[in-house]
């Protein structure tokens, strides 16, 4: 069906975009149209300009490994709103509708269903220099996670396999070192990267990513690698509120009762690596930042355990974090909003 001509008499409309490598399938609702177009330039343009046409409330799709990008880009760049949702979340919205079948149509109703019932929060795309600044510090995480296999798989071998990994991780090291020094040129090229902040009325500027990098490595526990990851991965940094953060990376408690059974709160989903680098900064934070550590000291004197006390800190040292970048704040120890 070609998706020339649509016009629409309804007032709010909704749509969903299921991704592939080859094709976008679009449904819209109550419209109840469906419609498929090429996901490269050609098939966006065509999508693009059926979709200004029709000015829907919100466009919802999949993280698709990235395949969903250039469509997210292009409809934001023309003013539609869109929402880019974790596929976790259609497939348990698609089988608590019922919808148990699982084609790329069916996905597209679901989704601009979800978009209607659901209604998730439109937020910021990244631009591709955070794109490439992202996939930089992605790739030096993944080398420094095979340098460690390396050297765990080492323990026990024979001397002719000892010498064999011994040479690939030289050859990692190698590429580690380029890696480092293509995110310090893309660090210092990208002096008015992307907004990280929100702009007042009658502010002038907002901050660079060098200034950003040095407000974060102020606190102590927080390096250079820790702050990156932190710019490129976590844009909403500054941008939400305390708990909207701590949802949003995995570190805030959740209730888990029924009736008159209490169950212990426990930290769940959010995004991995976020977690997994704030985890690392909390262990430095509790030996050498005197707010983090006086307040891991409480807890564990109360008979918290050391790893309960330690996702406490790390809940913590985000929200101390959030309320820099929001406020545009240096390093204080008495941060506390």
């Amino acid at each position: 069906m070609s998706p020339k001509g649509y016009t629409c008499g309804y007032e709010k409309q909704w749509v969903g975009i299921d991704v592939c490598q080859k094709n976008l399938d679009v449904y819209i609702r109550p419209l109840e149209k469906l419609f498929q177009v090429t996901n490269d330039e050609v098939g966006i343009s065509k999508l693009v300009q059926t979709l200004k046409n029709i000015q829907p409330d919100l466009i919802v799709l999949e993280a698709t490994g990235g395949m969903e990008i250039d469509a997210a880009e292009k409809l934001t760049q023309a003013g539609l709103a869109v929402a880019v949702i974790n596929p976790r979340q259609a497939r348990d919205f698609a089988k608590a509708t019922g919808k148990l079948a699982k084609t790329d149509a069916i996905d597209a109703r679901v989704l601009a269903h979800f978009a209607e019932a659901i209604r998730p929060e439109v937020r910021q795309i990244s631009d591709e220099s955070s794109r490439n600044l992202e996939d930089l510090v992605a790739r030096r995480r993944q080398l420094s996670d095979m340098i460690t296999a390396e050297k765990n798989r080492r323990r026990g071998k024979t001397n002719s396999v000892q010498a064999s990994i011994d040479e690939h991780i030289e050859w990692l090291k190698q590429q580690l070192k380029e890696i480092e020094s293509q995110i310090k040129s893309a660090i210092a090229i990208n002096e008015d990267w992307q907004q990280k902040m929100k702009v007042r009325e009658g502010e002038v500027a907002s901050p660079s990513l060098i200034t950003l990098l040095k407000l974060l490595t102020s606190v102590p526990g927080i390096g250079e690698v820790v702050a990156v990851t932190l710019i490129s991965s976590l844009p909403e940094l500054g941008q939400i509120s305390h708990k909207s953060i701590s949802y949003l990376v995995g570190v805030a408690p959740l209730n888990k009762d029924s009736g008159k059974f209490r169950g212990k709160r426990k930290i769940w989903g959010g995004r991995a690596k976020i977690r997994c680098v704030l985890y690392m900064a909390t262990l430095v934070a509790v030996r050498f930042n005197p707010l983090i550590k006086a307040f891991y000291e409480r807890l564990i004197s109360k008979g918290k355990l050391k790893k309960v006390a330690l996702t406490a800190c790390m809940h913590k040292l985000l929200f101390v974090l959030n309320a820099m970048m929001k406020n545009n704040r240096a390093w204080k120890p008495q941060i506390t909003d």
